[in-house]
């Protein structure tokens, strides 16, 4: 069954992704919002795909160049901020961050310990960021996408090391759990 009698917002069902809504279309292709699964395209032709209920025909709206611009400006600046404010544990706020060689005649370096959590925060940021991307891309296979995913998972662990600069426990960095 091609499916040519979608339109915008409808219900439908997919056998992997489950139940998601219509947001945008093509005369070869649906884009598909799914909660557990994102953002997916999926071919008009496929004949997996169960109209559940309807959706209303909206016109596509004129776009000049400026509206796309602030609107394109605004999505990166929001995908650069955390979900919601983290805060480093008093304890080290203010402190300093000393990294000293074994060399003693080599000189040592201090870095502020908030700028040192910044860092920290903007690989955690980017890390969710890049688990997204990966998993609303089209073109990677389910396999290649839990592959990929552990890769980050693995990342995560190894930077539970800086945990104990983070003030709420949730914020933490969370590895492979054992089994």
């Amino acid at each position: 069954m091609e499916l040519y009698d979608l339109a915008f917002g409808a219900r439908v069902k997919h056998p992997t992704f489950g139940i998601g809504v219509i947001y945008d279309l093509d005369p070869r292709t649906v884009w598909i919002f799914f909660k557990d699964h994102g953002e997916q395209t999926i071919s008009r032709s496929f004949e997996g795909l169960e109209v559940l209920g309807p959706g209303s025909h909206i016109p596509a709206a004129e776009l000049d160049m400026e509206s796309v611009k602030t609107g394109l400006r605004e999505v990166l600046e929001e995908m650069q901020q955390p979900q919601r404010p983290v805060t480093m544990a008093r304890r080290y706020e203010g402190g300093m961050l000393d990294i000293r060689p074994k060399d003693a005649t080599l000189k040592s370096k201090e870095v502020p310990i908030d700028d040192f959590f910044h860092k920290i925060v903007m690989i955690r940021d980017r890390f969710r960021v890049l688990e997204q991307k990966i998993n609303a891309h089209p073109a990677l296979s389910e396999a290649d996408k839990v592959e990929l995913q552990q890769y980050i998972t693995r990342c995560y662990g190894s930077l539970t090391t800086f945990n104990i600069l983070f003030e709420d426990k949730e914020d933490h960095f969370v590895g492979q759990k054992g089994e």
